[in-house]
Parts: C-alpha cells; structure tokens; sequence
C-alpha cells in the first residue's frame, strides 16, 4: 500500500467521500491512489479556485470535510479566495497539497514556495507530512481538526514521495479518527442570558452557525417566545435551514445604515452561534459596530461550542415552553404565467411555478 492510498483509506473511514481536484505532476501518486479507493469519488475540476469552492459547499451541506487536491503552493493560492469562505463558515474542508519530493525541495525548483505561510491565514490547521508511514496518523488528524470546534479548514502538505512510498504492513490500517464533542456551555454564562432577556427590554437573538438549523432554530423560538425577544440572523449565512414548521428570522442588511436601523433600539443583543454584526467596510459617517449605543451584547455561545444546546439551555432557563408556536414564512400566492420577454422577474415567475 502507498502513502497516498493509506491517506485516502483514512479519510474513508472517516465517512469523507468526494475529491475535488485539479491535481498536477506532484500529486499522481493520490490521482493513481483514488481509483483504488473507490468510496472517495474523484471529481475533476479546472481550477483550483473550482475545487476550493466545491468542497466548501459539499462541506456546508454535507457536514463532514470533502478532500481538496491542489497543486503545490501556485494551486493553494487559486483557491484561497474560497477557503477563506469555507474559514469564515466554518465548513469542513480538508485541503490536500501536493509539494516537492523531500529529496528535490533542497533544489529549490521553479515552482517551491513556503506552502505552510500560504495556508496558515486560512487554515486552523496546517502539517507537512514527513514520511509515507505518517499519512494515515497526519491525514486522521486533519479529518478531526477540519470537524472539531464548529469546523474549519485543515491543510495538509504531501510531498510526491510520501505519497508514492510504500507502507509496512505494521502501518497499513487506517488510525481511528474521533470527533470530540463540541464544548457545552457553561451554565452561569446562560443564566447570566436568561436574566437579562427577563428583564424585558428590547432583545434579539443574534443567530448564526449551528444556530440556524432546526434544532438551534427550534430552541431559538422558545427562547424568543417566552421573552418576547426578536430573532435576526447574519447577512450572509454559511447556512440556514427553511420550511413552514420553523421560525421566520429576519437577516441583517447588508448596507451598514439599513443594518443600523434594523438594530436600532435594541437593549440587548444576544449572540448565538455569530460574531456581533459589524459592516463589511469602513465607511465614512458610518459605525463599524451595528449594535446601538447603550446596547448590551451578550455571548451566549461562540460557533466553536454547542449552540443548539445552548439555546435549549436558555429556552430551558427563561421558562420556555416545550414547543413554541413559530412565525411561518409568508406563503405567496402562486404567481400568473409570464408573457413576453424572457426578463429576470418572468424567469422568476417560472421558477416558483414550477416547484413541486
């Protein structure tokens, strides 16, 4: 068995089965691999910013890490626009990049750079495999750095000849790959929530991450329910879970006055899941913090710990009942048959005719 082979089989195990590549001469050992360990689907991709961007939706989706397989510190660098996204949304994303044979890095050839510094601003996670031995141990721990504390991007760097080397049989099964738990959240910090969404002034749960599928979503209701607190989510969710059973959540604006005065008013602000909302840019006359004056901004839990039971926890806390009835998404009346020109409103129109 070869190093890249016993990478791949690590990562199957791992429940880990689509690579998205656009690989090159130093990565044929894991194109060669990826035929042999067929509940890894190679998927080939023309660009490396391509590859990046598919695994990070297949990872928002799918909760759990696709392979990215780019070419040396050039390729890294194509699809790093896209796994700064997958950084910012949590998505678990293992990046696989190939490097230089250990013996010919010394050369200095046209295409070496410094892979790590390249990976590091977007990665949580970041190794140089040593040895074909090591795949399956490093490649393991990818897998649970990509899954652990909310999940983020792991890049591991195979140099051509660790991918190619032969393995002993001793070192040939795949390592164990555990998922910790995420981080509960301790219970002082949601009183401390409880009794300021019960002292009745103007509230919203901020939501994001985990927070907005249906569980934290669900939580979240009660929670707002008993309180009389607003629900509001981020501008731009790395993902959210809709259907007329789950609360409406208003998103943030994306213009920093309209998001200001979405929030204005607010006494608190309750993180769950999200950062505090803050402009995009800096714009002149405007705040960077959308959070009025005098607002207090509360962190109920970061997208690092638990968030849904977290929010359970503070449904649990405010007295909440054991479902809230939920404000269901306004239902539209189905629009007319389009006439005419083929516009953006008409393809619309066609579009929402045509849903089941």
């Amino acid at each position: 068995m070869t190093g890249a082979e016993l990478l791949l089989r690590t990562a199957a195990s791992a429940g880990v089965d689509a690579c998205f590549a656009n690989p090159g001469t130093t990565e044929l050992a894991l194109v060669n691999a990826l035929d042999r360990v067929p509940p890894v689907r190679a998927v080939l991709c023309q660009f490396e910013g391509v590859a990046s961007g598919a695994a990070d939706g297949w990872g928002r989706m799918r909760d759990r890490p696709a392979l990215a397989l780019l070419h040396l510190g050039p390729g890294l660098g194509n699809s790093i626009a896209n796994l700064h996204n997958a950084r910012r949304g949590h998505t678990p994303v293992v990046a696989l990049v190939g490097e230089h044979a250990t013996w010919h890095r010394s050369a200095d050839p046209p295409l070496a750079s410094d892979i790590a510094s390249l990976a590091r601003p977007v990665s949580r996670f970041v190794r140089t495999v040593e040895s074909a031995a090591a795949m399956g141990r490093d490649a393991a721990d990818a897998v649970v750095a990509s899954l652990a504390g909310g999940g983020g991007v792991a890049t591991l760097i195979v140099p051509s000849d660790c991918q190619a080397g032969e393995v002993e049989a001793a070192a040939a099964s795949p390592p164990p790959v555990t998922i910790p738990p995420a981080a509960r959240v301790a219970a002082d910090r949601v009183e401390r929530v409880a009794a300021a969404l019960r002292r009745g002034r103007r509230a919203a749960l901020f939501l994001g991450g985990r927070a907005l599928r249906e569980r934290g979503l669900l939580a979240a209701a009660r929670a707002a329910h008993a309180t009389g607190a607003r629900l509001a989510s981020e501008g731009f969710p790395a993902r959210m879970e809709r259907g007329p059973d789950l609360p409406y959540v208003e998103r943030i604006p994306y213009f920093p006055e309209r998001a200001a005065a979405a929030l204005s008013g607010l006494r608190t602000l309750v993180l769950a899941g999200a950062p505090e909302p803050v402009a995009f840019f800096g714009y002149p006359g405007q705040p960077s913090r959308f959070a009025p004056a005098g607002c207090e901004v509360l962190t109920l839990a970061s997208p690092e710990e638990d968030v849904p039971v977290a929010l359970d926890d503070l449904a649990d806390a405010v007295g909440a009942a054991p479902r809230a009835a939920v404000a269901a998404l306004p239902q539209e009346a189905e629009p007319p048959v389009p006439e005419g020109a083929l516009t953006p409103a008409a393809a619309s129109a066609l579009l929402a005719r045509m849903q089941p």
